[in-house]
Order: structure tokens, then sequence, then C-alpha cells
């Protein structure tokens, strides 16, 4: 059973990640968290969340326990390109590249347990169109009914608090507007 895992458009360039994926290729799963721990690298850090991510994703949809997975392959690829532009004197600007990086990771039993199927997650049906023409869906048609507003009386003092609540004054827009001072 293999488990595939990937991270798309992270904020490091592929150069860098590409130097914590080097330390935990071909090792066991929590071997390799432990590595990527004390390892004082950002992509570290985030190949780390990956990796867990992996984890549970093997744990929560294929019931396979962590210390019997290890990582099969790891690669980084080179994601966008963010283009930015500095300053630079004489009225000149220098390009700044912020490379992104993509990183699969995939995770394959030690000891195989045989054929196993995703778990299934089960859903509600979907609310048909023409059932509510009809009216068909009348739980859908009470939950309407039953969140109508209340209305409620303001009087006096009241009525200025419930005012400055809904954002509104007495002033109004336009004299706002116009009592701007003009700089």
């Amino acid at each position: 059973m293999e488990i595939t895992t990937k991270a798309r458009y992270i904020r490091i360039s592929p150069r860098k990640a590409q130097l914590a994926a080097d330390l935990v290729r071909g090792r066991q799963a929590n071997e390799a968290l432990a590595q990527l721990k004390v390892a004082n690298k950002k992509s570290a850090r985030l190949i780390s969340k990956l990796l867990k991510s992996a984890l549970a994703n093997a744990k929560h949809n294929y019931d396979i326990a962590a210390d019997n997975l290890f990582i099969k392959e790891i690669w980084v690829g080179k994601g966008a390109t963010f283009h930015r532009w500095a300053p630079k004197a004489h009225g000149r600007a220098t390009p700044i590249r912020k490379e992104t990086s993509h990183v699969t990771v995939i995770l394959k039993e030690i000891h195989d347990s045989g054929p196993r199927t995703a778990r299934r997650v089960e859903t509600a049906a979907p609310l048909k169109l023409a059932d509510l023409i009809k009216g068909g869906a009348g739980k859908a048609s009470q939950d309407k009914k039953e969140k109508e507003p209340v209305e409620t009386e303001i009087k006096g003092e009241n009525l200025e608090k419930a005012a400055k609540q809904e954002g509104s004054s007495k002033s109004g827009f336009v004299k706002k507007v116009f009592n701007r001072k003009s700089g």
C-alpha cells in the first residue's frame, strides 16, 4: 500500500527544500520526523508538516500505523515564481524572484498487511430543485419559517443606540461627506 501526499506552492525555493528532503529519503516515518525536528532549516519544518499529514491520512483512511511506514520517495519540484521589483539608485529597479516549491511524499508499508480500500465517507443526499419547487423538501421550508426575523419596538433613547448599532447616524451620509476637511 502506498500513500501519496502533496504540498503545492510552498513559499521556499526548491533548492533549499531539497536539502531537507535529502535528509529523510528512504527512512522510516517516525525516524524521519525525529530527524526533521532537529534540523535547523525552514524547509525541515515545512516537510515535517507534510509528513505528519501523510501519516494522518494513512491512519485515518487505511488504518495503517505510523511505525509500519517508510518514505519510499520524496521529491521537490519547481512551482510558480512570483516576480517583484526592488527600487535602486538613479530610478532603476532590479527584479526579485520569489520561488515556490511542490513537494511530494510517497509512503509505503514496511510489512505488507494485504489489500486495503480507503474508508468511504457517507454524505447526505443532495436536495433536488424539483423537490424544492413542489415543496417536497418539508424540512427546508420549515427551517425558513422558523428563522423569520422578529420585529421589536424601539422608543426614545433606545432609538439612538439602535441607529449606532446598525452603523447609521442622525446626520446622514451627505452631511458626513461635506463636513470633511480638505487638505
